[in-house]
């Protein structure tokens, strides 16, 4: 029988070109590492760009963390016209004659910046009933969907030499969708507006600049994958208990969690919680990753 490869754990920072879903990436990275179990933090559409975070192995049970940040994208708005999918990728459905003032462009951010509520998108990959929500657009149905809460901190414009397109920088909580606040800044304005050229230049505490084509990213540590969480270093006598899924005594940890529990060795053991008062184990990871 030909000999099982080595497991391969790790992350990766890819900068996700256009034309390619979130999940072509994976695959394609399964091939390279020779590895089954490999996830992304945050899906990107198929014509975006950007900061694609990767678990590779164990590191995968840590992607969670990942997809929970804010995340940094840039973006053009193009005001005038309404398409299928929000974005240039769809078919143009409304033409709006609109006259663009910056005044008012400034009103509309305050009005879609800080907690908001948002209603997903049909052509986005959320689930209502166990289907995407862009399957079943394709299919030329609609659902009702529950506006969501979500968070965005920064949304900043800036003119370009086209009246009708402006360039946008968003930071926002997961779950935002961009292409969304372009279209409702175009009603806002009385008339319409979808996306394009948009790239996520942040995820978490991972940027662009440090984000590589899908050939070239190197395999990271595990112990990347826990970046901007806070630390603690174990005593000797408390690894083994951690290893085998132990809780960490309460008065090891502060703040708000989630905390990365490291051996004195610097080998990240273990992710634990705050869970109904108690600091409790989310991953354990093996002990060789």
């Amino acid at each position: 029988m030909p000999r099982k490869p080595p497991t391969v754990h790790g992350m990766a920072l890819i900068d996700k070109p256009s034309g390619m879903t979130s999940h072509d990436v994976v695959a394609k990275l399964r091939k390279r590492f020779n590895e089954r179990r490999i996830g992304h933090a945050g899906t990107l559409d198929p014509d975006a760009t950007g900061v694609l975070v990767i678990g590779i192995g164990s590191a995968t049970r840590l992607l969670r963390f990942a997809t929970a940040s804010f995340k940094t994208y840039e973006v053009e708005i193009v005001f005038g016209l309404e398409t299928t999918t929000l974005d240039s990728s769809g078919d143009v459905v409304k033409r709006h004659l609109m006259s663009i003032d910056e005044e008012k462009v400034l009103r509309g951010v305050e009005q879609l910046t800080g907690e908001i509520e948002q209603t997903p998108p049909m052509v986005s990959a959320r689930r209502v009933d166990g289907r995407r929500l862009h399957e079943i657009a394709r299919e030329g149905g609609e659902v009702e969907r529950k506006a969501q809460p979500i968070t965005v901190s920064a949304f900043e414009v800036e003119a370009t030499p086209d009246p009708m397109i402006w360039k946008a920088s968003v930071s926002c909580s997961s779950g935002t969708y961009v292409r969304s606040l372009g279209a409702d800044l175009g009603a806002f304005l009385g008339g319409g507006a979808h996306i394009r050229n948009l790239r996520r230049i942040q995820s978490g505490h991972y940027t662009i600049d440090e984000s590589l084509p899908i050939d070239e990213a190197p395999l990271l540590p595990v112990e990347e994958l826990v970046r901007g969480m806070n630390r603690v270093v174990l005593l000797n006598e408390e690894v083994r208990p951690i290893e085998n899924g132990g809780r960490l005594a309460s008065d090891r940890v502060e703040g708000p969690g989630p905390w990365a529990l490291f051996g004195p060795s610097g080998t990240l053991l273990a992710v634990h919680e705050k869970r109904g008062g108690r600091v409790v184990p989310s991953v354990v990871l093996p002990a060789h990753h």
